[in-house]
């Protein structure tokens, strides 16, 4: 909490000796707020650090967790670190631990109200000293707070890795653990969410207690991919002992981490990414097993089974008792998986006959199979797509295609009038699947397949120069969303279809799953 700082020549000592960084519990502009909610007399000592340590170069923040007590006094806090102009203040959710569970009646409010009493004090106090540190940093920051709350303040969440830290450790731990929001959840609401990524979401506490019908989830495209890069190096040599083990596999973040092996040398890759939630990191990697090296030069990879090679865990951490805890040593599979998968769909569009749409045709990657079907007259062949660009390149390679620039959400399909639907690396790109699957099965014949096909988020082992490359480059995010196949089920629920055949993404195939499904006839 901080009191200790406000004697003077003990705070003067920790300078000397390097103190960095201070993160300032205080809960209250008053001492009347702040005592109340740590039961001590400990506002004046705790207020009394400030002018000890403001304007030493230090890191600085002032953290004020938002309770029922002092949820009308958030601007009072804004007052008193008004000058102080280094100070960073941070309001941050009630996690629901120790006393807060015991007293979670008396002690967290309503995380919507927090919401809004975070927004205007920070807006208040944006207004009062200005948005930013000497330093350029944000002056004001929040913290525990779902982002589809905090409209227009998205940017301004704010945690340890915020400030550079991947590991800390409490008193009573015997090593450093990574810094992770493993302790929320995103549930039902967030998962089309296109802020979910970034967003910390709910306490799982609160969730239990109180769900989530607050919440209010916001459609945004998001990334499907992301970087890890070299830190460090190590050399395992044959017949000796795993270097984690010997290290210790407790700081390492699973999620975030793992080592590469060529040959003697492990190389360790890391991701500092906003862009994926800590849950969604691990599943990428230990659910889905979907990491791959990058081999190619571009920007961004085209043609995955030339620009990309899968990474496998070694067989020695497969059988490893502390696979569970460690993040694990990988090595390039030397197998195409991209091929291997993509030929099944290859083949079950080699068996179409009538009436086919295409839905998000634009990049073409199945057109040499589908123009033979249609010029010895097997199939009658629609493409839609939003992209007119794309639409060009694939009008140049098929002039006789019926093709047409519109979303599928708006496309005009007869009842009936199809013999078979495709939905193939465009699932994940449409704004609003639930409309385009009923009206796709409103216009199926019983009978009729639909074939939806689309890929899980994975994670690229680069080098740091390839990875700048890439985030400098002209790619753009294009994804709602980056369902798995079990994501995507639900939204054929209780319709007239019947589940023919589900490949799910696993950790020896690519990243592509695919759903077939057939119309049933009418009752």
């Amino acid at each position: 909490n901080g009191r200790m700082l406000a004697y003077r020549e003990l705070a003067e000592k920790l300078l000397r000796l390097r103190l960095r960084y201070v993160y300032l519990s205080l809960h209250g502009g008053t001492a009347k707020v702040h005592n109340a909610i740590v039961r001590s007399d400990a506002f004046e000592q705790t207020a009394g650090a400030l002018p000890n340590l403001s304007g030493r170069g230090i890191d600085l923040s002032v953290n004020c967790v938002v309770t029922r007590t002092n949820l009308g006094h958030l601007r009072e806090v804004v007052d008193l670190c008004a000058g102080f102009p280094d100070v960073k203040v941070k309001f941050s959710m009630t996690e629901p631990k120790g006393g807060g569970e015991r007293l979670f009646d008396w002690i967290v409010a309503p995380v919507s109200e927090v919401a809004e009493a975070v927004a205007d004090a920070i807006r208040y106090g944006q207004e009062k000293t200005g948005a930013l540190c000497p330093d350029g940093t944000p002056r004001y920051g929040h913290g525990g707070i779902p982002l589809c709350l905090m409209p227009g303040l998205e940017d301004l969440y704010d945690d340890l890795r915020t400030h550079g830290f991947a590991t800390m450790t409490e008193v009573w731990e015997d090593d450093f653990h990574p810094v992770d929001d493993l302790n929320k959840v995103h549930p039902e609401p967030c998962r089309d969410c296109g802020l979910r990524g970034a967003c910390p979401g709910l306490f799982v506490g609160y969730a239990e207690r109180w769900g989530w019908a607050e919440l209010r989830p916001k459609r945004a495209l998001r990334s499907n991919s992301y970087n890890l890069t070299p830190v460090s190096e190590r050399t395992w040599l044959p017949g000796t002992p795993c270097p984690i083990l010997r290290e210790g596999a407790t700081p390492y973040d699973r999620g975030r981490s793992l080592f590469l092996r060529r040959g003697e040398r492990m190389i360790l890759f890391e991701t500092r990414t906003r862009d994926f939630s800590d849950a969604e990191l691990l599943a990428v990697k230990e659910e889905f097993g979907q990491m791959y090296l990058d081999v190619s030069e571009k920007d961004a990879p085209t043609d995955f089974a030339a620009d990309l090679r899968k990474l496998v865990l070694l067989p020695e951490c497969e059988a490893c008792e502390s696979k569970a805890s460690c993040t694990g040593t990988w090595k390039v599979e030397e197998r195409d998986v991209f091929g291997q998968d993509d030929a099944e769909i290859r083949a079950k569009l080699a068996t179409l006959e009538g009436d086919v749409l295409d839905v998000g045709c634009g990049e073409g990657r199945y057109a040499d199979v589908l123009l033979p079907l249609a010029e010895a007259g097997r199939i009658r062949y629609r493409g839609i797509d939003p992209d007119e660009a794309a639409l060009a390149r694939l009008w140049a390679r098929w002039p006789a295609a019926n093709l047409e620039c519109a979303r599928a959400e708006d496309v005009d399909l007869d009842e009936g009038s199809l013999d078979h639907a495709l939905l193939l690396q465009s699932w994940n790109h449409l704004v609003d699947p639930d409309a385009v699957v009923r009206r796709l099965v409103r216009a199926l014949r019983p009978g009729g397949t639909l074939l939806v096909a689309d890929n899980v988020a994975f994670g690229l082992a680069r080098t740091s120069l390839q990875a700048r490359r890439a985030e400098g480059g002209t790619a753009r995010f294009e994804h709602y969303r980056n369902h798995s196949s079990e994501d995507a089920r639900p939204y054929f629920s209780g319709l007239p279809l019947t589940l023919v055949e589900e490949r799910p993404v696993g950790m020896k195939t690519s990243n592509q799953w695919y759903l077939l499904f057939r119309r049933d006839a009418e009752a």
